[in-house]
Formats: C-alpha cells, sequence, structure tokens
C-alpha cells in the first residue's frame, strides 16, 4: 500500500498527530504504515534483532533509541530479516548503517542519521511499552504512517482518500 501523508492529514485532520520534522528515508520504500509495535532501548539493539525476527505482517516497529547519535540501531542483516517476516517498516529515534544496502531493502525505514558504528549487544530493552519521541506519544495498537513528507500517528487505522 502507497501512503501520502499530507493526504491523510487533509482528510482526517482531527484523527492525526504529526510527529516534528527530524527524520530521514533510508530504507527501499518510499512510504509505509500499519500497526505499532513498540521497542524502548538504548545503545542496544539486542531487541530490534529479536523483532525482526518475529512475524511483522501490517506492523511498523517503532524504536525508541534516546534520540542517540552514538551508534546504529538498525544495519543491514536486521533489515533483511524485518524484510522477509513481512515488517512494513521501522521508525528509528536514533541511527542506522550500511545504508547503501538499507536503501535497497524491500523495508521502511525511517531514522535521525547514519552512523558507522554497532551496538553493544547486552539484552536491554523495553517491548510495547508507551514511548514519546518527536512530539508525540507512541502506543502500541495504534497507527503509523510515513513517507518523504513526513510521519503521522492515529488512534486507528486509515484509508487512503480517493
Amino acid at each position: 500500500m502507497h501512503y501520502i501523508t499530507p493526504d491523510l492529514c487533509d482528510a482526517y485532520p482531527e484523527r492525526v498527530q504529526v510527529v516534528e520534522p527530524m527524520f530521514s528515508n533510508f530504507g527501499g520504500r518510499d512510504s509505509f504504515g500499519g500497526e505499532i509495535v513498540t521497542l524502548k532501548c538504548f545503545e542496544d539493539n539486542s531487541l530490534v534483532r529479536e523483532q525482526a525476527e518475529q512475524p511483522g505482517h501490517g506492523k511498523v516497529l517503532v524504536v525508541d533509541g534516546g534520540g542517540s547519535l552514538r551508534c546504529a540501531l538498525l544495519g543491514d542483516m536486521i533489515a533483511e530479516k524485518a524484510a522477509k517476516n513481512g515488517w512494513e517498516g521501522m521508525v528509528i529515534f536514533g541511527c542506522v548503517r550500511d545504508v547503501d544496502v538499507l536503501a535497497q531493502t524491500d523495508l521502511g525505514v525511517q531514522a535521525l542519521a547514519s552512523h558507522p558504528l554497532k551496538t553493544e549487544k547486552r539484552g536491554l530493552g523495553d517491548l510495547n511499552k508507551v514511548v514519546t519521541f518527536g512530539g508525540v506519544t507512541f502506543k502500541p495498537g495504534e497507527f503509523i504512517y510515513a513517507d518523504n513528507n513526513g510521519i503521522i500517528v492515529s488512534p486507528s487505522a486509515l484509508k487512503m482518500p480517493d
């Protein structure tokens, strides 16, 4: 499904929240959307890998990495696992790496920046907790839509207007 966030904002102005413009598109999909699954982790992508290995059809992984610009929470191997398992995309409040490969992967990826350093693997993080960044609160089970215009969140699924 192709989403256009300005059209969704126009069609559902009372239902959407707009994330502050700080993210860039790194994935092979220009637009993506789906049910929110949240993950809170700081400079440790162990749980990002675990979630990428789970079935993700119709879902978007929203990763609150604390906005760290010191290492990458997503790289090519995890992104390829996520794409293989049907994830629609990932929104990373932090960095990614292997950006040339990410751009060729069938996965939506929005993140703050790229960084070549990998994270430590300590197995730390929280799954499906409410997280807040970019002026928006992300709740598991709500819906997120992203394209090159920005990222929006809605309490329920939205249909593209005709």
